[in-house]
């Protein structure tokens, strides 16, 4: 299956992030991921993740994925476009190396006994992209969704001390996106087989 992936991370409040956190997870840094792929063409997936380390593994930890979300193709940009979510990643013409990161274990995916799926060998060079995203679902305040546009670079995530407690929520999508983007962090895409 041919694979066109356009991920994209964005900054947010350390705190804020740790108060959904599930238990024996911890947070490696203050960012939420979101993955988008068109596979073979035709099928729209998204997935939404978190940095974390459980049981001396570093990955990420799948807060939601959506199979056959919609999306469209308009030169060198793409929208993925859901009742939920709207990310547009407009690629720019720069590569960059090989995406594959060195300390990465694979992804958890929670139910009755977390999952662990194995990082995908990926070996292609990434192209960077301009990307901007909002997350709609239904707030009682319609600007409650985290949104952000990317700046053209690429920033570190910078893990920071706790500083303030917030109170425990559940680890839901709905949770997460309610987090502000404090700034997108950088974008690309990448083209492989699976």
């Amino acid at each position: 299956m041919k694979i066109i992936q356009f991920v994209m991370a964005y900054g947010v409040d350390h705190d804020r992030l740790r108060s959904i956190l599930p238990k024996g997870f911890t947070s490696l840094r203050p960012v939420l991921r979101i993955n988008a792929e068109i596979r073979d063409g035709k099928t729209g997936y998204v997935e939404f993740n978190t940095a974390v380390e459980t049981d001396d593994k570093k990955g990420w930890l799948n807060i939601g994925f959506w199979e056959d979300v919609p999306f469209t193709e308009d030169g060198q940009t793409v929208t993925f476009e859901s009742d939920f979510l709207k990310i547009r990643f407009t690629r720019v013409g720069v590569e960059g190396s090989c995406p594959a990161e060195k300390d990465n274990d694979g992804c958890y995916f929670l139910d009755a006994n977390p999952k662990l799926r194995l990082p995908e060998n990926v070996t292609a060079s990434k192209e960077f992209c301009d990307c901007e995203f909002a997350w709609h679902f239904e707030y009682k305040d319609e600007n409650t969704g985290a949104h952000g546009v990317s700046t053209g670079k690429t920033l570190p995530a910078v893990p920071t001390k706790p500083q303030h407690e917030y109170p425990r929520q559940a680890f839901t999508v709905e949770n997460a996106a309610t987090i502000p983007c404090q700034q997108v962090l950088g974008s690309y895409m990448v083209e492989f087989k699976r």
